[in-house]
């Protein structure tokens, strides 16, 4: 099929490249020019594994390309796909629709043969009803354009995986003909017997917000339950891991450490709060009011527990942080606990320097005023205290005696659960984590320099 997506920023880039892998004529759209011609050269604006391949062989083979017009995108395509952001505005808890809104008004009006537009942003339940009758004024005499609302479910790191063999096709549509559609559009995925759950624009839109705001309820409860562990003594991984075991919970996102970030999670579950109360059922979600403020607490304790680490201050100490992306796997530093962490040390006076493989170029953009070092080694170099924020695998791997030789003071906190601790003591190092006893180091902490 003829295919446009409509916002080529993570979401759109994706959705682009891999609907082209799937066979389909593709044309991604963006007002970013400077985007557009990188992803029209083979560059991905970002880092996500796996889509330089698939956007490259899309690209080669002639069915993806890129351009800055509505216009032709609405000569173009027999399906649109609404790819744009949906941040939370500014000052609210609500999202900010404006740029969906812009799509609609600026695509619908040009197009000049009947067409399925396919929202994939993640927007409050709602909207796509309001979207549908502005389409029914817009939409030019004798052609029908119909309203679909497909809903992402990505995770930064996964994205081609998840979209090319996803879990589950969700789609909310008003007629059998649009879901028709929609299943040409997916028809390899179907075939290799990937779900299409069916219904309607309501459900489909709450779909994703219900699925997001349950994980970061499931992240939240296990960092409360945390913090009971650092009151009680009790160990949260031994805790987090034999609550694993009973399949009507799983494993999955009870890793206690100091929470969740990035574009979706923090900004949904407050769009749905807000949402909720326009519905006038405020009450029913209030206890994400809650699941926000255990998240946003993690990044406060864990500022003082480095702060007790160093004796009651920052102020002259020299502070290493290791990751500065939100999650691994990625280089999004969107509402990242790290850098929030690493920011308020700065602020109380700390030398503080970062480190990430992938993220350190857009934590710059968003923190210039912290220090930024290439490798692990200049980061640590006499550092009075590491600080482990995002679990890159090279962090789990590093060498805790090595590290040692080059630090100021063997003291480590660990904001992910993710190290081996053990090894860390026997080689000398002061170590907390949260929801962890407290142990002493195998001898005292070194002192270099």
């Amino acid at each position: 099929m003829r295919i446009t997506v409509i916002g080529t920023g993570y979401l759109g880039a994706v959705h682009a490249a891999c609907m082209a892998d799937l066979g389909h004529e593709v044309l991604g759209v963006d007002t970013d020019a400077e985007k557009i011609a990188a992803l029209a050269d083979g560059r991905v604006p970002f880092f996500e594994p796996g889509l330089a391949e698939v956007l490259s062989r899309g690209i080669g083979s002639g069915a993806l390309r890129f351009g800055t017009s509505l216009a032709e995108a609405a000569r173009f395509g027999d399906v649109h796909f609404i790819c744009v952001g949906t941040p939370q505005l500014p000052g609210f808890q609500a999202a900010d629709l404006s740029a969906v809104h812009a799509v609609i008004n600026g695509l619908v009006p040009q197009v000049t043969r009947d067409c399925l537009m396919v929202g994939k942003s993640t927007v409050p339940v709602g909207t796509a009803a309001h979207l549908a009758a502005r389409i029914g004024q817009l939409a030019p005499g004798g052609v029908d354009v119909e309203l679909a609302w497909n809903p992402e479910f990505l995770r930064e790191g996964f994205a081609v995986e998840d979209t090319l063999r996803p879990s589950r096709l969700v789609a909310g549509a008003a007629s059998a003909g649009a879901h028709a559609t929609l299943r040409v559009v997916y028809a390899p995925i179907i075939h290799a017997g990937v779900p299409y759950i069916a219904t309607d624009l309501a459900s489909a839109e709450l779909v994703k917000v219900s699925a997001n705001a349950f994980l970061a309820t499931k992240i939240s409860f296990i960092n409360a339950i945390a913090d009971v562990c650092d009151a009680a003594g009790a160990d949260i991984n031994v805790v987090a891991n034999a609550m694993g075991y009973d399949d009507r919970i799983g494993r999955r996102f009870l890793a206690a450490g100091i929470g969740f970030g990035g574009g979706c999670l923090p900004k949904d579950i407050r769009a749905l709060t807000a949402r909720a109360a326009e519905l006038g059922v405020a009450d029913s979600v209030c206890f994400l009011r809650e699941v926000d403020d255990v998240n946003m607490s993690r990044r406060r304790r864990a500022f003082e527990i480095a702060r007790d680490l160093l004796g009651g201050s920052f102020t002259g100490r020299n502070v290493a942080v290791l990751g500065a992306a939100f999650k691994p796997a990625t280089d999004d530093v969107r509402d990242s606990p790290a850098l929030h962490i690493a920011t308020a040390m700065q602020v109380e006076g700390a030398r503080v320097r970062v480190h990430d493989p992938k993220a350190a170029d857009n934590a710059r953009k968003v923190s210039p005023a912290l220090g930024y070092a290439l490798d692990i080694e200049e980061t640590c170099e006499q550092a009075d205290i590491v600080l482990h924020l995002t679990e890159w695998p090279q962090y789990r791997d590093l060498d805790p005696a090595a590290l040692g030789a080059i630090v100021r003071r063997r003291c480590l906190f660990d904001g992910r659960n993710a190290l081996p601790l053990d090894r860390w003591r026997t080689a000398g190092w002061a170590v907390r984590a949260l929801g962890r006893p407290a142990q002493t180091a195998a001898r005292p902490a070194a002192e270099h320099g």
